[in-house]
């Protein structure tokens, strides 16, 4: 038997996006560690922007880049006010985030760091909540390159290190949009064990 409620319902939520002119079907919920990770992220970005003339956007806000490209961010911070209208965002963010799941890595790793790159994104994260890991690029004359890489070591790669390797171990970083905007990724990856 099937719930008609719960079918419509279902396909409500399955969101999609544009790329290439390709209409591409995305996720209709992410995971419970997906989901506590990008919110980690929103709730960072909204609490340094408040009061900011930049304004931080979680999942669910679409952001038209070309004719031919609209996507879905995980997160992002615009500070181009003239962008932000009813519909979604119309032009390139200052920021994005992409959480990776199974069925997005490959497009958020190509063809959508690829158009980001091409549309003048400043900063682009991929966030692997399976590494706990943070892959960041700067655009830099055009191109992307890869700043750094971020991440937290499993305990048992901790239990083997001495307390001199332990303490080179970076956790924080900061953006370049802002001087004073440190992301510490224990936050980001906080509660995403469940």
């Amino acid at each position: 038997m099937t719930n008609l409620a719960y079918d419509d319902l279902y396909f409500e939520d399955i969101g999609e996006e544009m790329l290439n002119g390709v209409i591409v079907m995305m996720a209709p919920k992410p995971n419970l560690r997906h989901y506590c990770a990008s919110d980690n992220i929103n709730s960072i970005f909204k609490r340094y922007i408040k009061g900011k003339t930049c304004r931080a956007f979680g999942d669910n806000v679409d952001v038209y880049l070309t004719e031919l490209d609209r996507v879905v961010p995980d997160a992002m911070i615009v500070c181009k006010k003239d962008i932000i209208k009813e519909t979604g965002v119309h032009g390139s963010p200052d920021l994005i985030v992409e959480v990776l799941s199974p069925s997005t890595a490959k497009r958020d790793k190509g063809y959508k760091k690829d158009l980001y790159e091409r549309c003048g994104v400043k900063e682009y994260w991929i966030v692997d909540i399976n590494n706990k890991s943070i892959e960041i690029y700067l655009l830099l004359n055009g191109k992307y390159k890869l700043d750094n890489v971020y991440i937290i070591q499993p305990d048992y790669m901790l239990e083997g290190m001495t307390e001199e390797e332990k303490a080179e171990l970076v956790y924080e970083f900061k953006t370049s949009l802002f001087d004073d905007f440190i992301i510490d990724i224990r936050e980001v990856f906080e509660d995403i064990d469940i």
